[in-house]
């Protein structure tokens, strides 16, 4: 055989070996849910329904279809309440996770997110509590957050709608590293690609923490937009659910009711940077 056809042989090895690799990266994804089917592995429950006249299981938390090229997708959309209903503080819905992320364990979540309308507050991500549990502590049921709103703070400080995530101090904008500043807005009707690394070793092991990754918008390509991103709470259990929460603000000065769309929420054991649709 000629020096040349070994060649060949070779390169066509080595980029059988790679595909094959990449495949086997791919397959590491577990599916949380796509919202190809029901919500019958979800919870919804209004745990502060303030809403006057009393609004019964005001959140609003369904399926919908968006026409995708030749097919059709469906998302997840929730919001707090229909327009012009206000008073429900704690719009929760949660799902169990395919796996526990158990404590000394890292991995990956994806899933895509895309805001409806603003004016809203939403906050979504990880739980070590169970659904009684969940119930009782609402936003101290998060460990892992990350958190899309435009509404003020009580100290005055307006939020611009930017994806934050949880941090020792209250929350903090993702930042664009590149430009040194904080990231943009959130656009609306517009699809995210969101990695969030989540380290749940303990605390004293550099854990309880996690690094966020975003695609769409103002960056072009997967970029790291957070770093070492605090847990919530901190207790150092293992992580069990998947948790959504959002609210209208109270009566007399509501946040707003617009909504979020969720799809395609996957976790990977490990760091695991490849796209699960891809």
């Amino acid at each position: 055989m000629s020096s040349k056809h070994i060649l060949i042989l070779c390169l066509f090895s080595t980029l059988s070996a790679c595909s094959t690799i990449q495949k086997s990266t791919s397959s590491d994804w577990l599916l949380i849910d796509n919202f190809e089917n029901s919500l019958s592995k979800w919870q919804s429950v209004d745990t502060q329904n303030e809403t006057k006249p009393q609004v019964k299981n005001p959140q609003i938390t369904v399926i919908q279809p968006e026409q995708a090229n030749s097919s059709t997708n469906h998302y997840l959309l929730k919001k707090p309440a229909a327009e012009g209903i206000v008073g429900n503080r704690k719009a929760l819905s949660y799902t169990k996770l395919p796996q526990a992320v158990e404590v000394g364990q890292t991995y990956t979540f994806y899933m895509r997110i895309n805001v409806a309308t603003f004016p809203n507050n939403h906050a979504f991500g990880l739980s070590n509590l169970t659904p009684e549990l969940i119930n009782k502590h609402a936003y101290d049921a998060f460990e892992p957050t990350l958190r899309v709103t435009d509404k003020t703070e009580s100290n005055g400080f307006v939020n611009d709608g930017a994806l934050m995530v949880k941090t020792d101090s209250g929350y903090s904008n993702i930042q664009n590293y590149t430009t040194k500043q904080s990231a943009k807005p959130l656009q609306t009707n517009t699809w995210y690609d969101v990695w969030y690394v989540v380290n749940n070793a303990a605390a004293s092991e550099q854990g309880q923490q996690y690094a966020v990754y975003v695609k769409g918008g103002e960056f072009s390509k997967q970029t790291l937009v957070y770093k070492n991103a605090q847990f919530r709470m901190k207790r150092e259990q293992p992580l069990i659910y998947f948790l959504a929460n959002c609210n209208t603000g109270p009566i007399k000065k509501p946040y707003g009711n617009g909504g979020l769309r969720y799809d395609d929420l996957y976790m990977s054991k490990g760091t695991n940077l490849n796209n699960p649709m891809l």
